[in-house]
């Protein structure tokens, strides 16, 4: 039996905690995209409990570390086309952060996928580039250009020199984690002085989801826990950050991709799915702000 977590953000007991979602697993459903990303959604989820102190919604007893990494390894992949989309959102919702930025050396991305955010932050000057994945298919995908920036496998803060990155960046990926506190933690000791710490989460108070609640994507067997503005910034600056902000930004994804998050039935989701697929409306991108945060952190200079 897998013993039950403290709360990861702020160690409050989780048997204190009130019930958020039950568990949800149906064994016949988990596919070899079920820990891929922008998937379609499947509404599955562990047992998780909110936590009254720092409003962190959280899975009490999540899966084991070496089984959690042999899932995201194996994992499937299908969203490159995503990929590029999310990567120019991050781009231009950072560019304030990276006008303030005095040093652009050394960048490194946890959770890169197929490392296409990297492409952008070489445009952006910086020079020495590493991006982390654990999924093979993701770096498969990649583009020879970007693969070279790309160590397979888990995070790892022991892989790098402390104090030898100015950027470091976890987006949507902090939900994955055992312990997000930890990937905080070993961003601030890898930072030089000045550096700063960037994730992109999703928001569980956001209106729209609070408005499709369960039918929410971000009910997913993946997510181990899933932070609020407040509890992202509580998780940042407990961590030792500085200068902690946290807010909301616009996604620019296709009306197909969109569709395909939507709780919409499956036929009526193929049907639209297939129009949008179409050479016209394929190429239109459509911006909302479905709550997906980002936070900025300093460290100390």
């Amino acid at each position: 039996m897998i013993p039950s977590r403290t709360c990861p953000t702020c160690e409050f007991p989780s048997d204190e905690a009130d019930l958020f979602f039950a568990e949800n697993i149906k064994p016949e459903k988990i596919s070899g995209f079920s820990f891929a990303s922008r998937k379609l959604p499947e509404y599955m989820c562990h047992r998780m409990v909110l936590c009254p102190v720092c409003d962190l919604v959280y899975a009490d007893t999540p899966p084991a570390e070496d089984a959690l990494a042999e899932s995201y390894h194996a994992a499937s992949y299908d969203s490159s086309e995503e990929a590029d989309d999310a990567a120019k959102a991050y781009i231009l919702a950072i560019q304030g952060v990276l006008d303030r930025l005095t040093g652009r050396d050394g960048a490194l991305e946890i959770g890169t996928g197929t490392g296409v955010f990297l492409k952008h932050l070489e445009e952006a000057g910086f020079t020495k580039l590493v991006g982390v994945e654990p999924s093979r298919a993701a770096i498969d995908a990649a583009t020879p250009e970007c693969r070279k920036w790309i160590r397979e496998g888990m995070f790892n803060e022991h892989d790098f020199e402390p104090e030898s990155f100015d950027l470091i960046c976890c987006f949507m990926t902090m939900e994955h984690v055992r312990d997000p506190m930890e990937i905080a933690k070993s961003a601030l000791r890898l930072l030089r002085p000045g550096g700063v710490f960037l994730t992109v989460t999703h928001d569980y108070r956001s209106p729209v989801n609070r408005f499709l609640g369960k039918r929410s994507p971000i009910v997913d067997i993946e997510h181990l826990q899933i932070f609020s503005e407040r509890a992202i910034s509580g998780l940042l600056t407990r961590a030792g950050f500085l200068e902690v902000s946290a807010q909301r930004f616009v996604n620019r994804y296709s009306l197909r991709y969109w569709t395909r998050l939507s709780p919409l039935p499956a036929g009526i989701k193929t049907f639209l799915g297939d129009c949008f697929g179409k050479p016209v409306l394929s190429r239109i991108r459509l911006g909302i702000n479905v709550g997906n945060t980002l936070a900025c952190a300093y460290k100390r200079r």
